[in-house]
């Protein structure tokens, strides 16, 4: 057992020591990350050629759509929102909200952030508000740090809650009382979060002078709907419903500072036309295509249900792994994010008068621009595969409940960590775990809903410093080929995270011991 262990943890070593240690360009390191899985998974695990190539074949499939498919579409948007200027004119507007960098970060970042992991996921959550805070003059490095940390907690109820209700759905464990314990187990998470981004992006502790009681509006305004709505609703809404209640209480904290304090003391917002007025209607067609990607992505949701029956079968599945264990891959043509946030960004720049032929030039030019991102997603899902289909993940984790024993509680977060760094995906990581946490709780008599539910929280967790995310959070920044200094930034919140979720668990073990619900 303990050879398979450490074999099958070589991949997941390289990747740490090429990024970390050795600075290695993200797609150069998933590339022979790719190779090495490969190697190993036919020549120690005995796995076919045939089913090597199918099972990277289907991880490559997997990428490009939706994945690649969702970012390039935010990054898409991004790009046409500069090219036809309302990008500056998004800047002027948010300059008249505050000139305060922080306070933007928070509005940007935390809500709008927030929202949009919680309508589509797959990385928009940090590829669009990265951008955006970037093009508002934070340093690039510091914004998807930033996105990167806030982007941990509301990944259980990310794409409309569908990480959670998988969970749910392989556990075979109720959805209400595991999307309220989902939600419980991450308040301490949830609620530093805007704080430390804060910190981030304003070079230290000191940075939340001036803002500490807007920093703690911002959390506890999310914090509080989405613990209600995950409670006596579900997973579906506790992120959309956090977030909008988070940007409007921000801004009404904003408005009525304001009105007692004459002069912010906070670094402005470096912009040419921030002394400028916008128009109701200017403000309205620099901001349409990101208003079509909320109407788009909530329309075509299970909320409503007419338009989302009428086109979720609009999809082709496909028999890509020719080994025993394979599951369809299945390619939902018209309702996915990354389709929406097309159909939105296409109308967005018409509406700003755009000509098709700059348009398309747009596109051209984001796809050229960002391959390297693209290949490394790529490279790191194919890897995924290899590791699932051989058996790699499952040594790793056989051998991490066999090795934890009594002290498992606090493993059980690492494990949804694990998953997440490999797949980059929350939903994935629920896949995969969720039934040997659920057997192993059941082995050692502990609270399943809270070791369940842990999977999740460290799934969010390993997001942070996964290479898929990374690469999402560069290539929207123009930071690409920056990974490794990305990942050496953000490791010590990661150390953070995953220490705290760790006594989390530990400590609702501990209060909640074997009961039925958290």
């Amino acid at each position: 057992m303990l050879v398979h262990f450490i074999l099958a943890l070589l991949p997941i070593l390289w990747l740490i020591l090429a990024l970390g240690k050795l600075k290695m360009p993200s797609y150069t390191a998933c590339g022979i990350a790719l190779l090495l899985t490969a190697a190993l998974a036919g020549l120690y695990w005995k796995l076919p050629v045939l089913h090597v190539a199918s099972a990277a074949l289907e991880g490559i499939l997997n990428a490009l759509w939706p994945i690649c498919l969702v970012i390039i579409a935010a990054l898409f948007t991004y790009n046409l929102s500069v090219a036809t200027g309302a990008m500056e004119r998004i800047k002027t507007m948010l300059g008249a909200i505050s000139n305060d960098q922080r306070i933007l970060l928070l509005i940007i970042g935390w809500g709008f952030g927030n929202f949009m992991e919680g309508m589509a996921g797959f990385g928009t959550a940090v590829a669009i508000p990265a951008s955006m805070l970037a093009g508002i003059g934070l340093d690039p490095v510091s914004a998807v740090l930033a996105c990167l940390v806030m982007n941990t907690t509301p990944t259980a109820f990310g794409s409309v809650g569908v990480p959670t209700a998988t969970l749910a759905s392989i556990t075979g464990l109720e959805l209400l009382p595991l999307a309220s314990t989902a939600a419980f187990i991450q308040v301490l998470h949830t609620f530093i979060s805007p704080f430390l981004a804060v910190m981030i992006c304003g070079g230290g502790i000191k940075a939340l002078k001036g803002v500490l009681g807007t920093t703690l509006i911002a959390s506890l305004s999310f914090i509080i709907p989405s613990l209600l709505f995950a409670r006596f609703l579900g997973p579906e809404l506790p992120n959309i419903v956090g977030s909008m209640c988070a940007m409007l209480c921000i801004i009404i904290a904003v408005k009525i500072r304001n009105a007692f304090f004459t002069k912010s003391a906070a670094q402005p917002v470096q912009t040419e036309t921030e002394t400028a007025h916008i128009g109701f209607a200017e403000g309205l067609q620099a901001w349409a295509p990101f208003i079509l990607i909320f109407i788009l992505l909530l329309s075509t949701s299970p909320l409503f249900p007419p338009l989302y029956n009428a086109i979720k079968d609009i999809k082709t599945s496909v028999m890509v792994y020719t080994g025993t264990g394979g599951k369809p891959l299945t390619f939902s043509w018209i309702n996915t994010p990354g389709i929406m946030i097309f159909i939105a960004a296409v109308c967005g720049s018409l509406i700003q008068k755009a000509r098709l032929s700059d348009t398309m030039r747009v596109f051209i030019a984001t796809l050229k621009k960002y391959w390297t991102a693209v290949f490394t997603i790529c490279a790191v899902i194919a890897t995924a595969k290899i590791m699932i289909y051989s058996g790699m993940i499952s040594d790793i984790a056989i051998a991490a409940v066999a090795g934890a024993g009594p002290v498992y509680p606090f493993v059980a977060p690492l494990i949804g960590v694990l998953g997440a760094f490999i797949t980059g995906s929350g939903t994935s990581t629920c896949v995969l775990f969720g039934n040997l946490q659920l057997e192993t709780a059941t082995a050692l008599q502990l609270n399943p809903y809270w070791i369940t539910a842990a999977n999740v929280m460290g799934a969010g967790i390993g997001k942070m410093v996964c290479p898929q995310n990374i690469a999402i959070g560069a290539g929207a920044t123009n930071l690409t080929g920056s990974e490794s200094k990305i990942l050496a930034s953000v490791f010590k919140y990661f150390i953070l995270y995953a220490l705290l979720a760790g006594a989390i668990c530990w400590l609702g073990v501990l209060v909640f011991g074997s009961t039925a619900q958290a």
